[in-house]
């Protein structure tokens, strides 16, 4: 297995502070993005790495369980080991899936199972054991229990696009396709019931599967609930004279008129361009763009004269 170095596909050091990162992140988001590189197979394979390093640095947890990997990963480089001979083993993560009651089973991983387009390093360390391995109870009272139904949860990450229009997930489950339809205006946390779908080993039984959708962060759009945030630069003439600019939504391109008078820090609604509501898909939240204001820079001797002009009416 190949070691990832989520810090270089970033371009930041390992010391970098969690805004640092973010900034990082979204400026490769935005060069990189499938909207800007249509048809573009090496910048998807790029958009994916970096969406991978985020996912992980931008996580407490797991960067520190990271870090505890790098620092041991160096260490045994610096040894003259090679990469066939690691211990991988000791970093897997330990096997997840299930929660609920005493008495349901629990299995490992169910990346692969998805598809989900993470790494193996990635499903490996952070995403759980490999899905297949004998069935384990877990531990409680000895009583007889009413028999549950297996359940499993596994991640999805979608973009902010595909929670505004509804995204499909297709699922290969030990060659069963099953196509699962994510609702427009879900958001980190809703979780996608399937019923009965994953094969519980042996026994004959089909467990539930969940999907917990996380919704990765946008370089151009920021959403507050069913809100949307976005920053507009103007320059000093738009803002004092008025004027039109154009602003990026997630459905494309909206003409925005400058009120003239327009003040830096100024904010704009436009009303029903938000996010839909996950319960009623017809209603929108807003879209608010904040103005912020370039003054002019290398101003002529001339354009210097007018604006004391100016100062002094």
């Amino acid at each position: 297995m190949e070691y990832k170095d989520y810090y270089t596909s970033l371009g930041v050091d390992r010391k970098a502070s969690k805004e640092e990162i973010k900034r990082a992140y979204r400026k490769l988001a935005m060069k990189f993005h499938p909207d800007r590189n249509p048809n573009d197979p090496k910048a998807e394979e790029k958009f994916k790495e970096i969406n991978e390093a985020y996912e992980v640095l931008s996580d407490p947890e797991k960067r520190s369980r990271y870090d505890q990997l790098g620092a041991s990963y160096s260490q045994y480089q610096q040894h003259g080991g090679t990469p066939g001979g690691f211990r991988w083993e000791d970093w897997y993560a330990p096997a997840g899936g299930g929660g609920g009651a005493s008495g349901q089973y629990e299995y490992g991983n169910l990346d692969e199972i998805l598809g989900g387009g993470f790494s193996e390093f990635f499903r490996r360390i952070f995403g759980g054991m490999d899905y297949g391995a004998s069935p384990r109870r877990r531990s409680g009272p000895t009583q007889a229990r009413p028999v549950q139904t297996p359940q499993f949860s596994q991640e999805v990450v979608i973009s902010l696009t595909e929670a505004y229009t509804g995204a499909t997930r297709r699922l290969d489950l030990q060659g069963m396709q099953k196509e699962v339809r994510i609702p427009a205006g879900a958001r980190t946390g809703t979780k996608v019931r399937i019923s009965g779908v994953v094969p519980v080993g042996n026994t004959g039984q089909k467990g539930d599967l969940y999907l917990i959708i996380k919704v990765a962060d946008d370089p151009r759009l920021e959403r507050r609930g069913n809100d949307l945030h976005t920053d507009s630069s103007i320059d000093l003439f738009t803002a004092v004279l008025g004027g039109e600019v154009t602003i990026q939504t997630l459905t494309g391109s909206v003409a925005l008129t400058i009120p003239a008078g327009t003040q830096p820090g100024q904010t704009i609604r436009l009303a029903g361009k938000g996010m839909p509501l996950l319960k009623d898909p017809q209603l929108h939240g807003d879209l608010f763009v904040h103005v912020k204001v370039r003054l002019p820079k290398n101003l002529t001797e001339r354009q210097k004269e007018l604006f004391r002009e100016l100062s002094r009416l």
